[in-house]
């Protein structure tokens, strides 16, 4: 069976929710980051600044949106490639364990069950039926023993293409009015608006995703971009002041 396509049809799971972690994360660091290339410029009150300011705004804003959404989507790319690599290895090695070492990892099991809520006479049952099947064992042992998940279902190309986009996508917003506009004070605010929306758009796409409460998931998303741009603004001032 195809599951990913049974999620998509019985369960409603769309691409958002599927790679909502690689949205979030791309979009925001989008946001933040290139915004304190704008902060950081407005902040600095430096005359030279201020007569180059549009341009290195759109100079520096963009160089660092295509430089730092390449280098996310492959770092996205290569942690998940990491993490395959390292399931598999760690899966291979637990199969040898439940071969060469069957009463270690049968207790084991056998303890898990039990802190799962299974009671133990049912959980020395089901251990030795699982016993008898160790391939299944063994992924079990992954999920409760190790904590980490099958990520046979994860495409790392993919995940890193969907990182790369969403911080290209939002983190030109707030690039936007500089291409629009002279740049002036009033610019900037157009800007910091721009920022405070997309950073609501992104706290409304995850609210959505999640079925987590608005203000909740848009009050953290829009939280954690106001400090940052508010640390990158200080430092232009400093700096440039």
């Amino acid at each position: 069976m195809d599951w990913n396509a049974h999620r998509r049809e019985a369960h409603s799971l769309g691409r958002v929710q599927e790679f909502l972690r690689q949205i979030v994360y791309g979009g925001n660091d989008g946001i933040v980051t290139t915004f304190a290339i704008v902060a950081g410029f407005a902040g600095a009150a430096a005359e030279g600044v201020a007569q180059i300011g549009g341009l290195a705004v759109l100079v520096f804003g963009l160089a660092n949106l295509f430089a730092d959404g390449v280098s996310m989507g492959l770092g996205e790319f290569l942690s998940a490639r990491s993490e395959h690599d390292l399931y598999f290895s760690r899966r291979a090695m637990e199969m040898r364990e439940i071969v060469d070492n069957p009463e270690q990892e049968r207790e084991e099991l056998f303890t898990i069950l039990c802190q799962r809520g299974l009671p133990p006479g049912e959980a020395d049952a089901v251990t030795d039926i699982l016993l008898r099947h160790p391939e299944m064992m063994a992924d079990l042992m992954m999920t409760y023993e190790f904590g980490m998940q099958d990520p046979a279902e994860e495409n790392p190309a993919i995940n890193g293409l969907f990182t790369f986009s969403s911080f290209l996508v939002f983190g030109s917003v707030p690039l936007i009015p500089y291409f629009l506009m002279d740049p002036t004070e009033t610019t900037f605010r157009w800007s910091l608006f721009a920022t405070f929306a997309a950073l609501t758009a992104l706290g409304l796409l995850r609210g959505n995703a999640t079925e987590e409460k608005v203000l909740r998931a848009v009050g953290e998303t829009v939280l954690v971009g106001a400090v940052c741009a508010g640390v990158a603004f200080f430092v232009g001032w400093v700096v440039g002041g």
